[in-house]
């Protein structure tokens, strides 16, 4: 049954802060709550914790009303949280222990995530010693060390190296393999483009698009190509009025508004002889529809 939120709010004095949200997660995956700063992401985050007591609507997971005491979530929450002149070692000891694990097996689950993650030579280190990114990973930890049903990620990336980054996402694929329930919250579009089939956008506490990411691009035209050459092909794009949107090393960003323009230019390479390494019609990005759905909300 997995969990839902329907006709969920909550109000501070006047302000809407959250107004009918509805979603829910009815399978294992990835969902993605996105959203401008105060959009309401952290505060529908907070309700459906049990951490925030929500005006209206119900929450309930796996058919059972929500309560923090009833639940077994882990959150990530994007304000960080750990202690600076404390043990990373008795701190994930702590964190275990307020979720009801026994202390043999909060051993055996922090040593085991500290080698995934690799920040096993930390554990005996004051957190004040750790850098960002292994400090976003020891944060990590006291989010999953319990082994939660669901698991709410708010600004995972942040932080974190391309190698940690990689790290992660490989927990994160695995995470969803073992049945996980996640809930992302990011800034990095592409982020969630590469994890989530589902995703719901606010804008001023209200909903401005949810559904299947798939299913929403493909109700928009292309609006862009992607052309990779060997030489300057300025002339060439310019010749059919397409604006050059980015160019690196003669890769080519193309905005286009007729797709029949960018084949047309396409022939005209091949026809010259250049070598066209890449050539590709692009959907708009999740970026680009975010931009679109916030900016509309504002007008």
């Amino acid at each position: 049954m997995g969990l839902i939120l329907k006709e969920v709010k909550k109000n501070y004095g006047e302000k809407k802060a959250v107004d009918n949200i509805t979603f829910s997660l009815d399978k294992p995956g990835v969902f993605g709550l996105l959203g401008t700063n105060g959009a309401g992401k952290t505060t529908t985050i907070r309700m459906l914790l049990g951490i925030l007591k929500k005006d209206g609507g119900e929450i309930t997971w796996n058919g059972q009303t929500v309560e923090r005491k009833h639940v077994n979530f882990g959150y990530l929450p994007e304000e960080r949280g750990v202690y600076p002149k404390v043990k990373i070692y008795d701190q994930l000891m702590y964190f275990a222990e307020l979720k009801g694990m026994k202390k043999q097996e909060a051993d055996r689950a922090i040593h085991e995530w500290a080698k995934v993650l690799k920040v096993e030579e930390y554990l005996p280190m004051n957190a004040e010693k750790l850098s960002k990114g292994n400090g976003q990973k020891i944060q990590f930890m006291t989010a999953v060390i319990h082994n939660p049903e669901l698991i709410v990620l708010d600004e995972p990336f942040s932080g974190l190296d391309p190698v940690n980054t990689e790290i992660l996402k490989n927990v994160i694929i695995d995470l969803v393999s073992k049945g996980k329930y996640i809930i992302m919250s990011a800034h990095q579009m592409a982020t969630i483009e590469e994890f989530c089939t589902n995703i719901l956008i606010l804008n001023q506490g209200k909903t401005v698009l949810q559904g299947n990411l798939k299913e929403i691009k493909d109700t928009y035209p292309a609006n862009r190509a992607e052309i990779d050459v060997e030489q300057d092909i300025r002339s060439s794009i310019q010749k059919y009025d397409l604006t050059i949107e980015n160019e690196v090393n003669h890769h080519y960003t193309i905005k286009i508004e007729e797709e029949e323009k960018v084949h047309q230019l396409l022939r005209d390479l091949v026809e010259n002889k250049i070598k066209v390494n890449q050539f590709e019609i692009k959907k708009p990005t999740l970026n680009d529809i975010f931009i679109e759905k916030v900016e509309r909300g504002v007008k």
